[in-house]
């Protein structure tokens, strides 16, 4: 089966279709869009109400979650693939795909917390 004609199984996670808790049907597309849009909601208005003292810490908390993500793309940027047209060559063009972003999220978080922690430096 190439990429092509499997591109609904990569919705789900590991290409196989997620079983729901009740009865082992595989979750339907529009239930993990409304979860995932439900959470960008919920997480937009935890971090808007964020006092801004307290950014820092939660950007250097940021940093770790982005660098547990960057060994994930690691590991699916690393599974190889037999063929142009298989599904592991797409499952490995995302890996690195995720492999770069995290690395410039890293890399941007880190820049970012080194100049709000010279903010609080005194002037010599």
């Amino acid at each position: 089966m190439d990429w092509l004609s499997a591109w609904p199984l990569l919705i789900a996670a590991g290409g196989e279709p997620a079983a729901s808790a009740s009865g082992g049907q595989p979750t339907p597309i529009v239930v993990n869009i409304t979860i995932f849009v439900l959470a960008c909601f919920v997480g937009y208005e935890v971090i808007t109400k964020i006092p801004p003292l307290l950014h820092t810490p939660l950007m250097s908390g940021s940093n770790a979650i982005s660098g547990i993500t960057l060994v994930g793309s690691l590991v699916a940027a690393g599974s190889g693939f037999v063929a142009l047209s298989s599904l592991d060559a797409l499952v490995s063009l995302l890996g690195f795909l995720a492999v770069t972003l995290a690395t410039i999220n890293v890399v941007g978080g880190f820049v970012v917390t080194d100049r709000m922690l010279g903010m609080f430096k005194r002037k010599d």
